[in-house]
């Protein structure tokens, strides 16, 4: 069983904006992969069960807000018996241009208050995950920034790397982190 959990903020306030690119990519595999949503209350997150090349799955969507991701993601982990290893997350980054991913298999949080909240509850940054490019602040202040949505010429970079994230995902957890990273990390 693997774990696929965009991160992101509920509600239709937040429903475009930068930060929920975690929750773009989910909603596009669970579309593609025919996998419903159901909201587990228990564990704070909107979960789709289903299956990918007879690999089970499961989509996350945490309902706690992006800064404190990790107590969904932990709960989860915990209730199906999995470790770190079968998790990927999939998140915005400042650091990146637009349309940009980028595949890791562990690191810092670097600066991402969702990632900081996982490694907290985990007390480990040994966890892949997608970073996708939202690019710098033009006005210097990045909560404003990631709570702002795209312009139509950013859309027209983002929707493709929201594509490009979700194929990156099934390729991480078919084909292995480091096929995943040649053939995405490009």
């Amino acid at each position: 069983m693997k774990i696929i959990a965009g991160l992101g903020n509920p509600g239709k306030k937040y429903e475009a904006t930068r930060h929920n690119l975690g929750f773009m990519v989910v909603d596009l595999l669970a579309e593609k992969l025919n996998i419903p949503f159901t909201e587990k209350k228990k564990h704070q997150a909107l979960v789709g069960i289903g299956t990918s090349q007879h690999e089970k799955l499961v989509l996350v969507k945490p309902q706690t807000f992006m800064n404190n991701s990790g107590f969904s993601i932990r709960s989860l982990l915990d209730y199906y018996a999995c470790s770190l290893e079968d998790l990927v997350v999939i998140v915005d980054d400042l650091t990146l241009d637009p349309g940009v991913i980028r595949i890791r298999a562990k690191g810092s949080d670097g600066g991402q208050k969702g990632v900081a909240s996982i490694i907290e509850h985990f007390g480990s940054q040994d966890f892949i995950r997608i970073k996708m490019g939202i690019g710098q602040p033009t006005y210097g202040e990045a909560v404003r920034h990631v709570l702002s949505g795209f312009s139509d010429e950013e859309w027209s970079v983002i929707r493709p790397a929201i594509s490009r994230a979700a194929e990156a995902a099934l390729a991480i957890i078919h084909q292995g982190i480091y096929q995943a990273m040649n053939d995405y990390n490009g």
